[in-house]
């Protein structure tokens, strides 16, 4: 059984823009200062998830450059599903490492779970259809 739940569809793309504005500026933050992104990997607590991965600044950059294309994508409304997954995917090693740990600061770790919330909605939810 479904239940149909009405969404404003102004609300959707009012989340969606939201959303994706924190990945673009994450991502030129990442671009334009890769190794002072880097010094905060090698002062995390978690920093092992990083070097897991490898080179802490070819990381950086590659996840500098993942964020800005699913997040221009995101922006815009193509492949909305897809894009959210590929920033999940960037947003988790990401908080496990910079901000799990992190007591002092728990307010960031806090905002990516919401980020993550939002993504799952769309992830979760066929939004392309409903804005057509």
């Amino acid at each position: 059984m479904r239940t149909n739940v009405p969404i404003s569809r102004v609300s959707i793309r009012i989340l969606r823009i939201a959303l994706s504005g924190i990945f673009l500026i994450a991502s030129a933050n990442h671009l334009l200062h890769v190794e002072k992104t880097a010094q905060r990997i090698d002062k995390a607590s978690f920093k092992g998830i990083a070097y897991f991965f490898g080179d802490p600044q070819l990381l950086v950059i590659l996840s500098g450059l993942v964020m800005l294309i699913a997040g221009l994508l995101f922006l815009i409304g193509y492949k909305t599903k897809w894009a959210a997954m590929v920033l999940v995917a960037v947003l988790i090693p990401i908080t496990l490492t910079i901000q799990v740990g992190q007591t002092a600061t728990l307010g960031p770790l806090f905002k990516n779970i919401a980020i993550l919330g939002g993504l799952t909605f769309f992830i979760m939810n066929n939004t392309e259809k409903l804005l057509k």
